[in-house]
């Protein structure tokens, strides 16, 4: 490799060579190990493979995180609210926003109160312009399950789905017990009252730092002088049998069991309280840089018990102190209780759980700039209102009560944008699509252009073209991740590009838009051969194994047998038995005649009787034995069963 000199011995660094030399001044040799998030979280994921006697390479430590040029991790842990996402190819034309109809007022007082509402939002849009960001949610409550949407010009951006007797694991809390440690897992299990241990890595018990994602605050109250605890002292510190409380941070999926952390968190609507960590932040999404000193300031200010922190969440942005001081004080309440059920209860118990599907969306989802809160189901929108009326009263308003009898999701146009979610194939507004094939190591997604084709030969605009493809393909694929609650390893296959230019442009494009997911996640930029590789966080379950049980006739794969490849194993049996039939028959064990009943499924012996009748006719006269074939509909196209048609035993049976 050869390196060219530059023009100039005095020419300016770039910013990224300063950046670098800082860091380097900057880093001091440590003692030991220490958490790194980036560096230790393939650790973590091929231990929980090994431990669960899965490939070593099955989830997110497969993407090359060696070639981390420009990639950036997306802390998805709240929505950020500072673009509009673009139009999906469901949206035609200007947006109209669904209009309801008031509730019927109960008392002439009310309607007077009402109208003076009316009029009084009249005259402040007239001095101060109301900018409408048209985002909506839309609740579904069902006696068997509860949906959530979250629409953006009518495009559905978000959907959650619980069950009714869903186990709201992630998020809860447990009093848990060490059943053992493997220090070559560099992991202990632990016994939290599920049918599987908790997987606890080495890394989720040491204190963790805040990630890129918040902005550290310094409270001046860390002890310099603290130990601190390495992957060596765990063993001694925690050894088998000792009770730790943790939080299941991936609830269990496939074989895998729940994955939990020591490093407690517990969501407010403003604040997040570290319990176990003095260390405090502020969301970086939060873009205003005089906005994030005021919400500095308010953190230095407020009253943290010692040994705790607190994170700001993007929804507080804006929000006076009274705010933080309340909703700290509820955290701080919560988790005094939570306390005393840990002194209380015995391992093995949950005493905190996560709260329900709709109180998380009231906590999670109810931001600002949300224009409509709608309910389907009249208990339900008394609920949402009980819950936001904690929170604020000024946002009573936005809840509507849904009582038209069209289902609401097919009002908002929400359920034919949701069947987008459990078909492979997603077409894109420009004519291309993009295919999502989901599998055990990874999920991969092609991009393709489909009708979209340029005439021409302009190589110029031939790329353009295929830049305006990629570009819509990246805005859609983003959408469809959180859509089908897709998490792990995540490989793209954009259409091929020349231009670096272009291929950072779709990557930018890219990372931009999943600033706006809840799951964290981290991209790479679009390698030589035109692959970009991703991570998502994974939770739970994706949609399409949520919603969908793998197929009895082809055990989840999609495909069957072939008559044609039955035929020929069938042919391979009957040829063994023959021959095996022939010793016997020399060595006296075995009667003369032989007489073979084939049973298969009706659709194999199809092709048995036609195509390949010829090739069992010549089995007969060259082994001189009988062979009839009978039709089982109870046989799945891949099973048969070969007897003696004398004795009627049982030679062979070939399963699935």
């Amino acid at each position: 490799m050869s390196f060219k000199p530059s023009s100039s011995r005095n020419r300016r660094p770039d910013r990224t060579s300063l950046k670098a030399r800082a860091n380097v001044d900057t880093i001091e040799t440590p003692q030991d190990e220490v958490y790194n998030m980036r560096q230790h979280e393939n650790e973590i994921v091929r231990a929980e493979n090994k431990a669960h006697g899965l490939p070593v390479g099955t989830d997110l430590e497969s993407a090359k995180a060696q070639r981390q040029l420009n990639n950036e991790t997306v802390d998805g842990q709240e929505t950020s609210h500072s673009e509009s996402p673009a139009q999906g190819p469901e949206s035609q034309g200007e947006f109209e926003m669904v209009e309801l109809p008031d509730e019927p007022a109960k008392s002439v007082t009310e309607k007077v109160q009402r109208s003076a509402k009316k009029f009084v939002s009249k005259v402040k849009g007239v001095f101060r312009p109301i900018k409408h960001t048209h985002k909506e949610i839309l609740i579904n409550a069902e006696s068997l399950e509860t949906r959530v949407a979250v629409t953006v010009k009518g495009q559905l951006e978000n959907l959650t789905i619980e069950r009714v007797d869903a186990l709201r694991m992630v998020g809860s809390i447990y009093k848990g017990k060490i059943r053992n440690l493997e220090d070559g897992l560099k992991a202990a299990f632990i016994d939290i009252g599920h049918e599987k241990n908790a997987f606890l890595h080495y890394w989720d018990i040491i204190p963790s730092p805040l990630d890129s994602s918040f902005d550290v605050v310094d409270r001046g109250n860390r002890k310099k002088d603290k130990p601190r605890i390495t992957n060596r002292d765990i063993p001694k510190k925690y050894p088998t049998g000792t009770e730790l409380t943790v939080q299941v941070t991936k609830g269990p999926i496939g074989t895998k069991g729940p994955r939990v952390t020591t490093n407690v968190l517990l969501p407010g609507r403003y604040l997040v309280l570290l319990p176990n960590s003095e260390q405090s932040g502020v969301s970086r999404k939060i873009e205003n840089r005089e906005e994030r000193a005021k919400l500095k300031k308010i953190v230095r200010e407020l009253d943290i018990p010692e040994g705790m922190g607190v994170i700001i969440r993007t929804a507080g942005e804006g929000q006076r102190k009274a705010y933080f001081i309340r909703d700290l004080a509820i955290l701080l309440q919560s988790w005094a209780e939570i306390t005393q059920r840990v002194k209380s209860q015995k391992s093995g118990t949950c005493v905190f759980e996560e709260p329900d599907l709709i109180e998380r969306t009231v906590r999670d989802f109810l931001t600002e700039d949300v224009e409509r809160v709608i309910v389907d189901n009249a208990a339900e929108t008394e609920r949402v209102k009980e819950l936001i009326g904690r929170i604020s009263k000024r946002t009573l308003e936005k809840v509507q009560r849904y009582t038209y009898s069209e289902p609401i999701f097919d009002r908002f146009g929400v359920t034919r944008q949701l069947e987008t979610a459990y078909t492979r194939q997603v077409m894109l507004r420009s004519g291309g699509y993009i295919i999502i094939d989901e599998t055990e190591a990874l999920v991969a997604i092609d991009v393709n252009t489909g009708s979209h084709r340029y005439k021409g030969n302009n190589k110029k605009e031939k790329d353009k073209t295929l830049l305006q493809v990629n570009l819509e393909a990246a805005e859609e694929v983003c959408r469809q991740l959180r859509l089908r609650n897709i998490g792990g390893l995540i490989v793209l296959d954009f259409i091929d590009m020349k231009s670096s230019r272009d291929r950072r442009e779709v990557f930018n494009r890219m990372r931009d838009k999943l600033r706006s997911d809840k799951a964290k996640t981290h991209v790479l930029p679009i390698s030589d051969l035109g692959l970009m590789e991703m991570t998502r966080q994974r939770q739970s379950e994706s949609v399409r194994d949520a919603a969908y049980s793998d197929c009895e006739h082809c055990s989840g794969r999609g495909k069957i047998k072939s008559p044609l490849t039955m035929s020929v194993e069938i042919q391979r049996k009957l040829g063994e038995i023959i021959k095996k039939r022939d010793k016997l028959k020399q060595r006296r064990e075995e009667e003369t005649d032989f007489k073979l009943r084939v049973n298969v499924n009706p659709d194999v012996l199809a092709r048995l009787r036609n195509e390949d009748e010829d090739i069992f006719i010549d089995m007969e006269k060259r082994y001189l034995v009988k062979i009839a074939f009978r039709a089982e509909e109870t046989l799945h196209p891949e099973e048969f069963e070969v007897y003696n048609a004398i004795s009627n035993k049982l030679l062979a049976k070939d399963e699935r």
